[in-house]
């Protein structure tokens, strides 16, 4: 299982990249390895006012959907529409291939969300 250092990880297994005031959000490895083969992304629309904890999107394998939860509360400005063409990317590289980058309107989420260290033991005890 790969974690990436400079990441805040939720317990729903998605991962947070902010910068400035913006976050990247995506499913983690531990995500993607568990769903296997994905095969459609239904992604959020631009403009969307989520709040933590909100369906961000749905991400279906041949296993399973899973919903995307939002991990903190903002504005979705941008998503990421190769997915739309190429789900798969999400198994090639799911840290590279963000879903959708929130403008964040409310940062104090972020401290309910776990270092790299903390999420690789969250994941540990899922197994």
């Amino acid at each position: 299982m790969k974690v990436l250092d400079g990441l805040k990880y939720s317990k729903e297994h998605e991962w947070v990249k902010v910068v400035d005031n913006r976050a990247y959000v995506g499913i983690t490895d531990y995500a993607q390895d568990s769903l296997g083969e994905i095969v459609f992304v239904e992604l959020p629309e631009a403009g969307t006012h989520l709040d933590a904890g909100d369906v961000l999107g749905v991400v279906e394998s041949v296993k399973a959907a899973s919903d995307i939860y939002s991990p903190l509360e903002g504005k979705v400005v941008e998503v990421n529409e190769a997915l739309a063409d190429d789900p798969a990317l999400l198994n090639e590289d799911p840290y590279e291939n963000w879903i959708a980058v929130l403008e964040i309107t409310d940062d104090s989420f972020l401290d309910d969300l776990m270092n790299p260290s903390d999420y690789e033991a969250f994941c540990a005890g899922e197994e």
